[in-house]
């Protein structure tokens, strides 16, 4: 078999994509940041929880910040990277209330105080990027966007 697409989607759920990891980025935007309380409102075991967080600061998307030094104890806040995932997680979860949930368990408002409807646009032109107006260039060697190059 042939090596899969390289792709950054891919790359990115290697390192948010496990069970947990997107629920701690949640808690960290929510404001949530110490151990306990993330362990209590994602359900994640603390094993597990800790292997998540080591990762998500190993991946420079959180940092480890002390707290308290007697006991020494530590809070988790999100990085520069960090915070460029939290239009993803909102996304996600406008995805979610609109698909799954009848009544969105948490509502975001905007600084207007409407609630937040997170929109895809063009950094140049200001315009709406929806399907139809995209157009893939693959830039990975071997590769266009149906599939690898035969041959």
């Amino acid at each position: 078999m042939k090596d899969p697409r390289p792709c950054s989607i891919a790359d990115t759920l290697a390192l948010v994509g496990e069970k947990y990891a997107l629920l701690v980025l949640r808690e960290v935007f929510l404001g949530v940041r110490r151990f306990d309380r993330i362990a209590r409102n994602t359900g994640a075991p603390r094993d597990i929880l800790t292997a998540r967080l080591r990762r998500l600061v190993d991946a420079g998307i959180l940092e480890k910040v002390p707290y308290s030094e007697r006991p020494r104890r530590f809070e988790y806040r999100p990085t520069d990277a960090g915070r460029d995932l939290h239009p993803v997680l909102l996304t996600l979860m406008a995805w979610g209330d609109r698909h799954l949930n009848a009544q969105p368990p948490t509502v975001v408002e905007h600084s207007c105080g409407a609630p937040l409807t997170p929109v895809l646009v063009c950094g140049c032109c200001g315009e709406e990027a929806r399907g139809d107006s995209l157009t893939p260039h693959v830039r990975a060697p071997g590769w266009t966007a149906a599939g690898p190059i035969e041959g």
